[in-house]
């Protein structure tokens, strides 16, 4: 399906996220065609202001948990929706504008240019630009470890694992079995893991790094959880994949 017949849903899985959800909002290209705010039961004003907002954006569509389920709960609801309201392109976008809303133009031309079935928006393309955008010193070389086990393990070249900012096309999402990932921060690389499993394509766009103030970022500890868990599905799908050999 070409870009001109499909049906282009950006989902924003929102977290305490009223500071930056109108920036974002206003920065998502026209050809757009649905928003969908999914809010982990914010403690800000994060759906008073989605509601404010839909006024005037009338493709704005806004789902609330009523107890938080974490960063991969929340991504498993925006996946959902998006699949029930006949997304054929549904692009994730951190709504504390980590990353550049602009881009998703980008994206979607990318996959109808060259047929892509998953486009990641890369932070790394150089270390200097990586610390200059605020990332810190141990997420960047983390990063870097963590990405070369990862290629190491599945036999892919992607220069990051662990972007936030990824496209699928509907195919893919009916296809594999997300729901079944964990909620918590690993579901992005159970998910990568899973595409690479049934062979789908992975195009990749360079996007800017911007760390401040009002973004999202986990802390050191919270860090050390979510390296160790993707070491271990790493580790899983080597034994899957080498039992399927046998």
């Amino acid at each position: 399906m070409r870009m001109k017949d499909s049906k282009i849903i950006v989902v924003l899985p929102a977290y305490n996220a009223a500071k930056t959800l109108k920036q974002t909002i206003d920065d998502l290209p026209a050809l757009v065609n649905e928003i969908i705010l999914v809010d982990d039961n914010s403690v800000d004003q994060t759906v008073r202001l989605a509601q404010e907002l839909s006024e005037d954006a009338n493709k704005l569509k806004i789902f609330k948990h009523e107890k938080n389920l974490g960063y991969g709960g929340n991504q498993k609801t925006c996946y959902r929706l998006a699949l029930e309201s006949g997304g054929d392109i549904i692009v994730m976008v951190h709504p504390d504008y980590q990353y550049d809303p602009r881009m998703v133009q980008d994206f979607v031309e990318a996959m109808d240019r060259h047929g892509y079935d998953v486009m990641l928006g890369s932070r790394i393309r150089s270390r200097q630009e990586a610390l200059a955008g605020g990332m810190p010193l141990y997420k960047y070389l983390s990063n870097r470890m963590l990405t070369i086990f990862e290629n190491l393990v599945s036999g892919q070249n992607l220069s990051e694992w662990h972007t936030g900012m990824r496209a699928y096309r509907r195919t893919v999402l009916e296809d594999i079995e997300w729901q079944n990932n964990s909620n918590d921060f690993v579901f992005d690389t159970q998910m990568l893991f899973q595409i690479i499993s049934k062979q789908y394509s992975i195009g990749e766009i360079a996007v800017p790094v911007r760390y401040f103030k009002e973004a999202s970022s986990i802390n050191f500890r919270r860090s050390l959880k979510y390296g160790l868990g993707t070491v271990w599905v790493g580790i899983q799908y080597l034994f899957r994949r080498q039992k399927q050999t046998r």
